[in-house]
């Protein structure tokens, strides 16, 4: 058994368990209010609504080799990354309807790709070509 080659990893997840379980219930109403703005909002934009299942795959649950507590948080992971996923593509769009401006260039800020075709910082021109108001 791994705890018994590593001690700390059951102090680990015992103590790490409790939280990353108790995230199931923002999850949740947030997933709930998300997809009631999507399902408003998207048609409104002129938006296709996208489609859950392109984002949020759970399947890892099916392996053999898995025990019971692995295929739980195979489950949970599924959903809560894919679910993130699935928030990220509905929030670009949300931005690129609403700001499509870059941010301003740090070296330290990394923008996201769906930033490549947006405006360039402080150039109103461009805005106004991508945008035409």
């Amino acid at each position: 058994m791994l705890y018994l080659k590593n001690p700390r990893r059951l102090l680990n997840h015992s103590l790490a368990v409790p939280l990353v379980l108790t995230l199931i219930i923002p999850l949740l109403i947030f997933d709930l209010w998300a997809e009631i703005y999507h399902r408003i909002c998207f048609p409104l934009y002129g938006f296709p609504c996208l489609k859950r299942g392109n984002y949020i795959k759970i399947d890892r649950y099916k392996l053999k080799y898995l025990n019971f507590w692995q295929k739980g948080f195979c489950v949970y992971c599924g959903y809560a990354n894919g679910l993130a996923n699935y928030w990220v593509k509905m929030a670009a769009e949300t931005e690129r309807y609403w700001c499509g401006i870059k941010h301003e260039e740090n070296g330290i800020f990394i923008p996201p790709a769906h930033h490549k075709n947006f405006a360039e910082y402080n150039n109103e021109a461009d805005f106004i070509k991508k945008y035409k108001q």
